[in-house]
């Protein structure tokens, strides 16, 4: 594992236990899946690279709208599905057919794999990366190594 990914791995992990709380991002008070990535970036990383408009719980579902992944692509690296390593963002389609719009966090991709996640009803948590959610996983991302990579 890298510096990066484990400062990033210790980060999230210090989020288990945030309650859910819809377009939120305060550690211990409440976050979103996407609230988690942006505490995570601005504890390794720094200042957010932009501004999140307010969202709906659907994620531009009914327009067909990848809100989510198209702003992933602005700020981190794209990887293939299955170079898997520590600190990866994992982007999850929940439906087929449905718009990408859930987010996690690879804790441990080893024999045991585990990723961390908020959700609604459970907060922020550590979940065994099962075979439910790899079947969802529809994209993995890195986080910048170098700042100017994420900025706009």
């Amino acid at each position: 594992m890298t510096a990066q990914a484990d400062l990033i791995v210790a980060a999230a992990r210090g989020w288990v236990g945030t309650p859910y709380v819809h377009q939120s991002a305060v550690k211990g008070a409440g976050c979103d899946c996407l609230g988690l990535l942006r505490g995570v970036w601005r504890e390794v990383l720094g200042p957010e690279p932009e501004a999140i408009p307010a969202y709906s719980m659907d994620w531009s579902e009914p327009q067909g709208e990848e809100r989510l992944w198209r702003a992933a692509l602005r700020h981190l690296q794209p990887k293939a599905l299955n170079d898997a390593a520590a600190g990866d963002v994992l982007l999850f389609r929940m439906r087929s057919g449905a718009v990408a719009k859930h987010l996690g966090l690879m804790a441990d991709p080893g024999a045991n794999a585990r990723f961390i996640h908020a959700y609604s009803g459970h907060g922020v948590t550590e979940s065994p990366f099962s075979a439910p959610w790899r079947r969802r996983m529809v994209a993995r991302f890195e986080f910048p190594t170098d700042i100017s990579m994420g900025a706009t």
